[in-house]
């Protein structure tokens, strides 16, 4: 059966093999399906009405009109019930519903995806879903970039460089500042053996970021090129035992806090593994190795970029990836943990389904899943699912011993409970998290709870408590050098300055905190709804600029609280779009401590 596409990417038509198909009349008309095909879970009538008709003298009767005109053209296609809901049946297909609904991208070409989200139409007449619109598109746009970076290091993983390059380069003519296409794209071009073309992608990109952005070459870039592997001892052999040994060597190294050694250790494991020729290798232990360094790195290094994910994708092209499997669970769960991080909330959601298929029957295994499933729940803005993620992995690291995941888990849900303004709560989870980092000695991941903690007494108007604890947290991260939770603690030190009053202290931290980059973004957008604050209380003519940023890392990222945040910012600077747009994006979040905000600040009653 031919198919029948709804393309709502680029200028909305429908597409089909043979006739022309009818296509739908008006602007309001694709407006409504656009907006029905990204609500899986449906929308009530007199919300999308209200929506969309905002000065309809019948905006119910509007929005029928619309759905029969849309019935007309679609046929086959139900649209149906109250809460509306669009479901599509074969030969029907919806490229948006595509891109965010089958998140691991399987199957997916990520070249059919052009242009924006309903591009070519505004609905000036609507201005809530004129911003709701601006708002998917930064978000479709930022998932098919990594779809293109995701795509790239699987072909360079799987052994077709020239198709790593083509997607790379589509990659960058999106978005040519992003170093890790820069770097996958130099790896690939390597590859093939062009390395004058590898070289002058190199200086390309060195160029443009001294240019634009007054930054030396992105490290990844240059490691793209230079390599990294060591050289191992040619007279060692390459067996299961030899490869073994140097794992648990690297694990001893990083448990006694020698990171480079360790490293040092788990590459050349991946190396002797890799050693073509070599009958006593197998494929699975290649895949445990390269998990294991990059887990390895990305939790003991802070490493993020392009490399990481390329080893990831090359256990996955070396092990199995269908069924049960503690090493393609720990590879999917990575790159769910490196998604998460990057923003890219759709894609994070696949990679973490995939790693629960791979880990049923591995309790420790699947208490790592749930804590970075929680953490993709906090980050946009789905509370509810958050705390039971935290509390079922909290179960199953208590019944597998494993103090450290026990922490992390139940530090996070304390994040959770801070947010959502349960102050008890927070209190209690982060007390007991510091109490068994304390036990455990893991001194790397203090910084985060003690700030956390911190900002809970904040919270509680205890500023000298607060003061004790954050100023902790901001020396611990700065001597770890760790950007996220540098960021993390300077936020805290601006709300607690301006707690005080002192707007000058306040404005120094959020400088402070904006210095280093954040791998995970969550932390830039928290400190920039700082700065927001800050500067809109100064009067300062920066406001603009951070609301503007927080508003655009929120809508990308899937972040719902910080984008309703960043139009109360707008809104409190004079835009009145903005104001009208925050009860209604408000309403869909279950937040006591956002809407008691709003209602102070706005008199908005949800």
């Amino acid at each position: 059966m031919a198919e029948t596409w709804i393309r709502l990417l680029g200028p909305p038509t429908i597409e089909s093999s043979g006739a022309t198909p009818p296509q739908p009349k008006g602007r309001k008309a694709w407006a409504v399906l656009a907006y029905l095909a990204l609500q899986p879970d449906g929308i009530s009538r007199s919300r999308t009405a209200t929506l969309l008709f905002p000065d309809a003298a019948d905006p119910l009767g509007a929005l029928r009109w619309n759905l029969s005109e849309l019935r007309r053209t679609l046929a086959g296609v139900s649209i149906d019930g109250d809460p509306l809901r669009l479901a599509l049946l074969p030969p029907w297909r919806c490229d948006a519903l595509d891109l965010v609904g089958s998140a691991t991208g399987n199957g997916l070409d990520p070249r059919q995806f052009n242009g924006q989200l309903l591009e070519g139409l505004s609905f000036p007449d609507s201005p809530v879903f004129d911003s709701w619109l601006a708002d998917q598109r930064y978000r479709l746009e930022n998932c098919v970039q990594s779809l293109l970076y995701e795509a790239a290091l699987a072909a360079l993983a799987s052994g077709t460089p020239a198709d790593a390059v083509e997607l790379a380069t589509l990659a960058l003519r999106r978005d040519p500042f992003q170093a890790d296409c820069t770097a996958v794209l130099v790896k690939a071009l390597v590859a093939l053996g062009e390395h004058r073309r590898a070289r002058e992608e190199v200086t390309k990109c060195a160029d443009l970021y001294h240019r634009e952005l007054g930054l030396p070459l992105p490290a990844e870039v240059r490691r793209a090129l230079s390599g990294s592997a060591p050289a191992a001892d040619p007279g060692m052999p390459a067996t299961a035992a030899t490869v073994r040994s140097y794992l648990d060597a690297g694990s001893a190294s990083l448990s006694a806090g020698a990171v480079d050694r360790g490293l040092d250790q788990l590459r050349l494991a991946v190396v002797l593994a890799q050693r073509a020729g070599q009958p006593n290798t197998d494929r699975h232990l290649v895949a445990e190795s390269l998990v294991t360094l990059a887990g390895a790195l990305i939790h003991q290094a802070g490493g993020r970029g392009a490399e990481v994910a390329d080893f990831l994708h090359r256990a996955l092209s070396a092990e199995a990836p269908d069924g049960v499997s503690r090493t393609a669970a720990a590879a999917f769960r990575e790159l769910g943990y490196l998604s998460v991080q990057r923003g890219v909330p759709d894609r994070a959601a696949g990679w973490l389904e995939r790693a629960m298929q791979a880990a049923q029957g591995i309790p420790d295994e699947q208490a790592r899943i749930l804590a970075i499933q929680g953490m993709l729940a906090s980050d946009t803005a789905h509370y509810g699912d958050a705390v039971v993620a935290f509390t079922e992995s909290g179960l199953l690291a208590r019944a597998v011993r494993n103090r450290r995941q026990q922490a992390f888990s139940e530090a996070l849900l304390g994040r959770v409970h801070l947010i959502r303004g349960d102050l008890k709560l927070a209190a209690a989870s982060l007390d007991r998290a510091l109490e068994w980092i304390a036990e455990e000695h893991w001194t790397a991941f203090e910084p985060f709870v003690a700030g956390v903690r911190g900002e809970t007494y904040l919270g509680a108007g205890r500023l000298e408590d607060a003061a004790a604890l954050i100023d902790r947290s901001w020396v611990m991260a700065d001597l770890a050098g760790d950007h996220c939770y540098m960021a993390l603690a300077a936020g805290a030190e601006a709300r607690l300055f301006l707690a005080h009053g002192d707007l000058a202290a306040a404005e120094h931290w959020i400088d402070r905190g904006l210095e280093p980059s954040p791998w995970y973004l969550w932390y830039t957008a928290r400190l920039l709804d700082a700065a927001a604050e800050v500067t809109i209380a100064t009067g300062s003519p920066r406001a603009l600029r951070f609301v503007d940023r927080l508003g655009a890392l929120a809508s990308r990222s899937g972040m719902r609280e910080f984008v309703v945040r960043a139009q109360s910012h707008r809104a409190v600077l004079g835009d009145e779009a903005a104001a009208l747009s925050v009860p209604w994006l408000a309403k869909e979040i279950d937040n006591p401590a956002l809407t008691a905000f709003l209602a102070r600040r706005h008199g908005v009653t949800l």
